[in-house]
């Protein structure tokens, strides 16, 4: 038997969960489908599991020894599945319970990484009884506008105008309860996967359109990747340590992504953190991956070997 294959035995059954309810469903559909067939192309013992009918009882009833969570978006990136495996002794992929629901909620992951001394751009919670003129005042013009809890970029707007403002607040609304306004930095979005202890190369995002949305991410061509991403040697050290100093700052583990501005002065700026992030075709940390000389079946033999690393981080 090949070292290969005692290793895809070791495993034992393995479950890749993903689809679900949230708004992020079809990604993590195509996420999964790429997960699951790496797997079965190394040999591993893997089938697919879609919580949306059975929930819960129909992953028990498979009985996995490793669940890799393909999951987007509330429900399985939040730590509600990551709690509900840790209660049934399952190991699985990514960040634990702490991680998940810190890394799901932007504007508490601002807060971890302001209290640690890290740089986010300033933002204020928002409400519909909100002061517009007050909050376009502290943050100045443009701003953005997302829901607290949404992944994907779904429900976020660029607002340039006071009177903009509170039309954004609604389509955020839409999405979540909480929605939150950031000051706009103008410069260049990068982007830094984490395997391990590894940092993966740097990829710079360049858009057409000048705004990463749902559409730039998963669906248009136009969307451009750079790899190497441009960063003299020096500075991209600089930001592969800052988004180590990220994500350990939320209890990351396993493998995540975190998302960075660069502004006209060159300084960086934390966004947000990724502890269940895609890995579509369009996808991100697999690109960083291939540039680091790590094939997409490998990168998901890594993460899979990482299950269970959240019970002694």
């Amino acid at each position: 038997m090949s070292t290969e294959m005692a290793q895809a035995q070791q495993f034992g059954k393995v479950v890749v969960v993903y689809g679900g309810t949230s708004a992020e469903r079809e990604v993590s559909l195509k996420s999964g489908a790429a997960v699951l067939e790496a797997l079965q192309r190394k040999g591993v013992d893997a089938c697919g599991y879609d919580p949306r009918d059975n929930g819960l009882v129909g992953l028990e009833q498979l009985n996995p020894a490793i669940v890799f969570i393909a999951l987007h978006g509330r429900g399985g990136e939040d730590g509600a599945l990551q709690g509900a495996l840790e209660l049934l002794n399952i190991p699985y992929t990514g960040s634990g319970v702490l991680a998940s629901a810190l890394g799901m909620d932007k504007q508490r992951t601002k807060q971890v990484w302001s209290a640690a001394g890290l740089p986010t751009p300033e933002s204020i919670m928002l409400d519909a009884d909100a002061d517009w003129s007050a909050v376009a005042a502290q943050l100045g013009l443009p701003l953005i506008v997302k829901p607290v809890h949404e992944g994907s970029t779904l429900g976020i707007s660029i607002v340039k105008s006071q009177a903009a403002l509170e039309s954004a607040y609604y389509e955020a609304a839409q999405f979540d309860a909480r929605v939150m306004a950031e000051r706009f930095v103008v410069g260049e979005e990068y982007t830094v996967a984490l395997l391990g202890r590894q940092v993966l190369p740097a990829i710079r995002v360049e858009v057409p359109g000048g705004f990463y949305d749902y559409e730039a991410k998963y669906i248009a061509n136009t969307t451009q990747y750079h790899l190497p991403c441009g960063l003299p040697s020096d500075q991209e050290a600089e930001l592969a340590l800052l988004c180590q100093q990220a994500f350990a700052a939320v209890g990351g583990v396993g493998w995540g992504r975190v998302d960075v501005m660069r502004d006209n002065e060159g300084q960086f700026w934390l966004i947000e953190v990724n502890t269940v992030p895609g890995m579509t075709d369009h996808s991100l940390v697999p690109q960083a991956a291939a540039h680091a000389g790590i094939g997409f079946d490998d990168l998901v033999i890594q993460i899979l070997t990482s299950a269970g690393e959240q019970f002694t981080a």
